[in-house]
């Protein structure tokens, strides 16, 4: 069988692959777990943040143009289903926008580009799900 042609110009393989998306996933949920700033977002987060930061790369790598097994193992979800059971206030995502931005630029991938368009393009997704209501 043939395999599929991989696309090495994907967010995800210019940004640095796994190692990336994960130290971004952690650096987010360090500052979400630690700083006072984010206390209305991780209230709303389980105790326990072990599933949630296994799963957040994961999406990310896919949602950037890597392996999509995210997207294989939850099939017809994306961020916007997951968390249309929760009410998101404007104040929460913001506090995860933020937190996600800083994420990023204390992480700094290269190309820096690549990863302003990433910061930006989260940050208004997130801020987008509070205006739901």
């Amino acid at each position: 069988m043939e395999q599929p042609s991989v696309d090495t110009n994907t967010p995800y393989y210019r940004l640095g692959g796994p190692p990336v998306f994960e130290a971004i996933a952690n650096r987010f949920y360090d500052l979400m777990d630690s700083d006072p700033a984010y206390a209305e977002l991780r209230a709303m987060h389980a105790p326990d943040l072990t599933p949630i930061r296994a799963s957040l790369p994961r999406f990310l790598i896919a949602w950037a143009g890597g392996p999509r097994d995210w997207f294989e193992q939850n099939p017809g979800r994306c961020m916007m289903s997951l968390h249309a059971p929760f009410t998101i206030e404007p104040l929460t995502a913001n506090q995860w926008a933020e937190a996600m931005e800083r994420a990023i630029d204390d992480v700094a991938p290269q190309p820096a580009e690549i990863a302003a368009s990433m910061r930006e393009v989260l940050g208004r997704m997130a801020r987008g799900m509070g205006r739901r209501g």
